[in-house]
């Protein structure tokens, strides 16, 4: 699959015909909303886990050196917190540009964390079958490369611990963002991009 989805994303799911549609984020989408929204709140997509296995060769890299970011892979055991928003249709020719790069949206279901409601919105994933994909790595290289990485975008380290901060501020424990997190940390701080 092309590294631009913006197309496919159309076709697959006009939103035309809705009046508003939910939308899940559990990367950037946490942390840097640039689209206006209805209302937002914390919430829980179930069956998936937060990886940095996704390369960015627009935003926090580039073609020739692409940075990493999160994506989502299935784990049936697992669930990922993140932020919802509520938005109007005409909002996602935004965020269709803004995850292009490998990103196919879909309909799931989400809970919220404040109460037992649960709604089905939409969530973007970057699947290995994209050209962008890096794949697994242990934190330590996903570390070494995000500190050597930087984009339109900015560096790729403001990501991850813009990411970070947000995660802790929903009062979410995640082993594989805080590890990267640390092994950047403990980088010598001129590699930080």
């Amino acid at each position: 699959m092309s590294h631009n989805t913006i197309l496919e994303n159309q076709k697959r799911q006009p939103l035309d015909h809705l009046d508003s549609v939910w939308l899940f984020g559990y990367g950037s989408l946490i942390y840097k909303a640039d689209f206006p929204y209805l209302q937002r709140k914390p919430a829980r997509i179930h069956g998936w886990q937060r990886r940095f296995w996704q390369g960015s060769h627009d935003h926090r890299g580039t073609p020739e050196h692409p940075g990493r970011v999160a994506t989502l892979i299935e784990a049936p055991a697992e669930s990922c917190v993140g932020m919802a928003y509520e938005v109007t249709p005409d909002v996602f020719a935004h965020l269709d540009h803004r995850e292009k790069n490998g990103y196919l949206r879909f309909f799931t279901e989400f809970e919220w964390l404040d109460n037992d409601g649960a709604v089905e919105g939409l969530v973007y994933v970057a699947g290995p079958d994209n050209a962008a994909y890096l794949g697994q790595a242990s934190e330590a290289d996903i570390a070494e490369h995000i500190a050597g990485a930087t984009g339109p975008s900015g560096p790729n380290s403001e990501y991850l611990l813009k990411l970070a901060e947000a995660l802790r501020e929903l009062k979410v424990n995640d082993p594989h963002v805080f590890a990267i997190e640390s092994a950047l940390q403990a980088l010598p701080s001129r590699r930080l991009g």
